[in-house]
């Protein structure tokens, strides 16, 4: 469990991954990957490989185990290093040494440092297995986003999205048997209605003035299916990563892992998973004739990958973030809970606009600053940052602080 300070940094470092995880991933689907010279721009296809994506992801997981054996490594120098001879005292100070220890109920010498025996709990022996429940939910969660993004505007995606909060709120009432109170509530539906808000400026005024004609267009066209189809993925999505997050804080209450060996644990299910269903899916579908260069056809993923520079360059920086960024929201859900952690990742969407403004990738829109305000807002009223503005909503009872005096005890 984290002290009192560590909390900031935890909330921080997790909002800072987070934002550097989803700029690399968008950098990586704008690459062309193919007939990349063609003069028109309709015929050049860039990088939609949702699944590898999905794979890449654990491979940065699984890189947490490096720093776990570098702690490892530093642990067993340190115990060496305190094992060694200490000076003994000499003088009158040895008589007094020894009419001490008489009386003493300190072993005279230093007791030797606990091994580490693995995780205790419901996750002791065995148990770890059960590990793979949220690695399961966060490869189809992530699936289902990276395939539904190729089908929306990424303003369509921010809306559903925002829905995320409220399944993690509600699956913690349900099935971890948390108490929201009134202001909690109105303030997950206030961080959604914030998200749908920055969408909905997207929808309203888009940055291609020939957008609002193409999509009137496109109601009336096969891609209106398409559209609708991404936004059950994504939607869907959500319902995943919300059972993730809560599968993860009833699993982490219940042992005393250390969170990096979480990511750790999934990685390593996550990725066994995701290479196996690469494969039966190269192998049913890639292979044919109508699923060549898709999405499926895990040759062409790996060529793209490796061929082109900025490809394989943002994979790396995402497979670095994406480890950081579940250990310290996964360090968040340890000494908080899901639902703040849910709410807290909710403000990645104000951090993504501001470098997306910066790096030209976006125009500024003013429907956006009201969306992002309510946003910070209704994050800072969950978490107790600031108190309910109306008398009714003050709850009599005591409510947990997003930065308690001691980390929280879930039981």
């Amino acid at each position: 469990m984290a002290s009192k300070a560590l909390v900031p940094f935890l909330v921080a470092m997790m909002l800072l991954t987070g934002v550097c995880n989803t700029l690399f991933t968008k950098y990586q689907d704008n690459q062309c990957v193919r007939n990349c010279d063609d003069p028109d721009p309709k015929n050049r296809k860039t990088f939609e490989q949702p699944v590898l994506q999905t794979a890449q992801m654990f491979v940065g997981e699984v890189g947490c185990w490096l720093i776990v054996g570098i702690m490892a490594l530093y642990q067993r120098y340190a115990t060496r290093k305190t094992n060694g001879y200490q000076a003994v005292a000499n003088g009158d100070a040895e008589d007094n040494d020894d009419a001490a220890s008489i009386n003493s109920e300190h072993p005279l010498t230093h007791p030797p440092v606990k091994k580490y025996a693995g995780p205790d709990g419901l996750l002791k022996g065995f148990g770890i297995l059960l590990l793979a429940l949220p690695a399961i939910c966060d490869i189809l969660g992530t699936t289902l986003v990276n395939a539904g993004l190729f089908m929306v505007a990424a303003s369509i995606y921010q809306m559903t999205r925002g829905a995320l909060v409220l399944f993690v709120g509600l699956f913690s009432v349900i099935f971890l048997h948390r108490k929201l109170h009134l202001f909690q509530w109105v303030s997950l539906v206030g961080v959604v209605v914030g998200v749908a808000l920055v969408g909905l400026a997207g929808v309203i005024w888009p940055d291609s003035k020939d957008a609002v004609k193409q999509a009137v267009e496109d109601a009336a066209s096969p891609d209106a299916l398409r559209a609708a189809l991404g936004v059950i993925l994504i939607a869907g999505a959500q319902i995943f990563t919300a059972t993730q997050f809560v599968l993860e804080e009833f699993l982490l209450e219940r042992s005393s892992i250390d969170a990096i060996e979480v990511v750790g644990w999934e990685g390593l299910f996550g990725l066994a998973v995701t290479l196996i269903c690469m494969l039966v899916l190269h192998l049913t579908v890639g292979r044919t004739d109508a699923g060549r260069y898709g999405m499926f056809d895990m040759v062409e993923g790996f060529r793209q990958m490796t061929e082109y520079k900025a490809v394989w360059v943002s994979s790396v920086l995402t497979m670095i973030s994406i480890g950081g960024f579940n250990f310290f929201g996964l360090s968040v859900t340890r000494n908080v809970s899901a639902t703040a952690r849910s709410t807290i990742d909710s403000c990645r969407t104000l951090f993504i606009w501001i470098v997306s403004l910066g790096l030209g990738w976006e125009t500024f829109k003013g429907l956006q600053v009201v969306g992002f305000a309510l946003l910070v807002y209704f994050t800072f009223l969950f978490n107790g940052v600031v108190q309910p503005p109306f008398k009714f909503l003050r709850p009599n009872e005591e409510v947990e602080e997003l930065l308690p005096e001691e980390p929280i005890e879930h039981n």
